[in-house]
């Protein structure tokens, strides 16, 4: 007898869509075509299925009637991952944003981000507010981007091999390597592409849409988070009881929390 809902670890095979700058993002969907689009982006060294799929995200939106639109971030999943650091910035991880919903013929969505994905749910909303309808944004801000990775360390350990001493640098790396198939070298380019131009999110220009923020109550962003919260017009915020900043995404209260937003009018 076939299951009613796919297994947490079942995946479409990635649609690819080019970038204005000729990179392929990978894309997954899932649910009725006709339901309520919520898109999906995950964190550094993540993916779709490891940020979304693996903790219930996807299973849970669907049963819910609403349809996931998945992305995996350039560097990242199934999505081409360059070494090259000018491949990553700000204003390209949202361009790919814009170029997906684009291309699905999407003028609105919900948006799910967790870290690096919140911060570039933040940017979507407020430079294309006509994209973004209401957005849950999960472990933000956490400082410029990766600005605690010491670049050189980790380049020294992904080329030659060398030990890292740094113990951040250290936690950065073994989240890097946990998720299969990333390729550390790439990841460590986007971590120094990420550092020229970009910052904490500008609360004097917050997005004016309806924002969940959620935060764990063991992440060292906890305060800055709650924080912003209170800087965005139509912000709310949500603690995640015992989560720190890497388990965070498969809270259940984060899950019950989001869909009660999303399924919110206005």
């Amino acid at each position: 007898m076939t299951p009613a809902f796919p297994a947490l670890t079942e995946m479409p095979h990635p649609q690819f869509v080019m970038s204005d700058d000729g990179r392929r993002i990978a894309t997954y969907l899932w649910g009725d075509d006709d339901a309520p689009t919520v898109l999906c982006v995950h964190g550094f060294a993540s993916s779709c299925r490891d940020n979304w799929v693996n903790t219930g995200w996807v299973r849970d939106l669907t049963r819910a009637g609403f349809r996931v639109l998945g992305v995996d971030q350039r560097g990242h999943g199934a999505s081409d991952k360059p070494h090259d650091a000018a491949d990553f910035s700000m204003d390209a991880f949202v361009a790919d944003l814009v170029t997906v919903l684009d291309t699905y013929m999407l003028d609105s969505v919900l948006y799910a981000g967790y870290s690096l994905g919140a911060r570039v749910g933040w940017q979507l909303a407020v430079a294309h507010p006509e994209l973004v309808r209401r957005a849950v944004l999960g472990g933000i801000p956490d400082g410029v981007p990766l600005a605690r990775l010491q670049i050189e360390q980790a380049r020294a350990y992904a080329e030659q091999g060398t030990p890292l001493e740094d113990k951040t640098t250290l936690n950065y790396v073994t989240l890097a390597e946990r998720v299969a198939g990333n390729d550390l070298r790439a990841l460590i380019a986007l971590a120094e592409g990420m550092r020229f131009g970009d910052a904490d999110p500008d609360v004097t220009h917050p997005p004016l849409q309806p924002i969940l923020f959620a935060t764990g109550s063991e992440d060292a962003i906890l305060e800055g988070s709650k924080q912003l919260a209170d800087a965005t017009p139509h912000g709310s915020f949500v603690e995640l009881p015992g989560r720190h900043h890497f388990n965070a995404p498969g809270s259940r209260v984060f899950r019950e929390a989001a869909l009660a937003f999303f399924e919110e009018r206005g």
